[in-house]
């Protein structure tokens, strides 16, 4: 469960500078390539180290050479609308004065932002409960954590200021425990495992997250793993995370090798195990069409309550989607 994180989203664009091309500067050359738009939003991207050539941070005075590969993001402006309640289904498995505990469904995403300015959770959740303080965020009431647009399971969310507050720190001091099941491809060696990696926003593309080797780069992540059922070709693996940095499981588990199975951000929408027989090959293809997102849910959370400080637990099954292809795998096995 990614903590809410408050980085921007980006408009990216990419170029490659052809074989026998001028010598210009770089805030020319882009304010050619780019339409619509202007100098100064240029000059402002570069001051913010937003322009590469070849993957480096470069300055206004910079002249582009032959061959060279330039890219430029511009920040999106704020998403700062009045949210208007929508009458969205959603599965809450509890609720008292303090907390929402809701099973999150695939295809939602949490909380609006650019691009995304209606059918998500916190429309759902002012609908359904129109008591949640807005406190300092009106953007995220009662949030202290999120999933993934296509990550299904648990999420706590909090109906008043003293919760979430309650419910910030212990994500911050990481006494909630959280667990997910994931299918990831391959037959992963070891019966369990922690993966210790820095991860931060992908430097070409910044609404992916990537590993970094540097240590003095991105944020410290753990994930420890263990394995719960093998089928050959992919692994049924329980994963529970000490940190909780965006995209953590999908990234840590790609870093390793063993990318979520129908992953279409980091690489699992490809058959990456396996032989090229052909039903082999149909076999999989059907499964994505069964499970069209990755397979992750998060299935076990646990914490601390806000209003007496007793532990409180929660489990979420396997939606219908993730459980379906995972007995055709155990099917799949068993008669080959």
């Amino acid at each position: 469960m990614d903590p809410i994180n408050h980085d921007e989203l980006y408009e990216h664009y990419s170029f490659e500078v052809e074989k026998k091309h001028d010598l210009i500067r770089i805030d020319k050359f882009l304010l050619l390539r780019i339409p619509n738009t202007s100098r100064t939003k240029i000059q402002k991207s570069i001051l913010l180290g937003n322009v590469f050539c070849n993957d480096k941070i470069v300055k206004s005075n910079y002249k582009v050479k032959p061959l060279d590969k330039i890219s430029i993001r511009f920040e999106y402006e704020p998403y700062n609308k009045e949210i208007i309640p929508e009458d969205i289904p959603i599965d809450v498995i509890f609720e008292d004065n303090d907390i929402i505990v809701v099973n999150k469904s695939s295809n939602m995403v949490v909380h609006p932002s650019y691009g995304h300015y209606s059918g998500t959770l916190v429309h759902a959740l002012l609908y359904r409960f129109k008591d949640i303080e807005y406190a300092s965020d009106n953007q995220r009431p009662g949030l202290v954590h999120r999933l993934d647009k296509n990550t299904t399971g648990l999420m706590v969310v909090a109906r008043n200021a003293n919760a979430l507050s309650y419910l910030s720190n212990q994500f911050a001091e990481r006494t909630i425990s959280r667990t997910y099941l994931a299918l990831v491809w391959g037959d992963v060696k070891e019966e369990q495992g922690t993966i210790t990696a820095n991860i931060g926003r992908n430097k070409k593309n910044r609404k992916l997250i990537t590993v970094f080797d540097n240590t003095e780069e991105g944020k410290h992540a753990v994930t420890h793993y263990e394995v719960v059922e093998r089928f050959r070709y992919v692994t049924l693996v329980k994963c529970k995370l000490e940190t909780g940095r965006t995209h953590q499981i999908r990234v840590h588990m790609k870093h390793i090798g063993h990318p979520l199975f129908n992953d279409f951000e980091y690489g699992g929408n490809h058959i990456l195990r396996g032989t090229t027989f052909s039903k082999y090959k149909q076999f999989v293809q059907n499964c994505f069409k069964i499970l069209p997102r990755q397979a992750l849910h998060a299935t076990e959370l646990s914490f601390l309550h806000p209003a007496d400080e007793q532990l409180v637990m929660f489990h979420s099954n396997l939606p219908d989607d993730m459980q379906t292809v995972i007995n055709r795998w155990r099917n799949y096995i068993n008669h080959i």
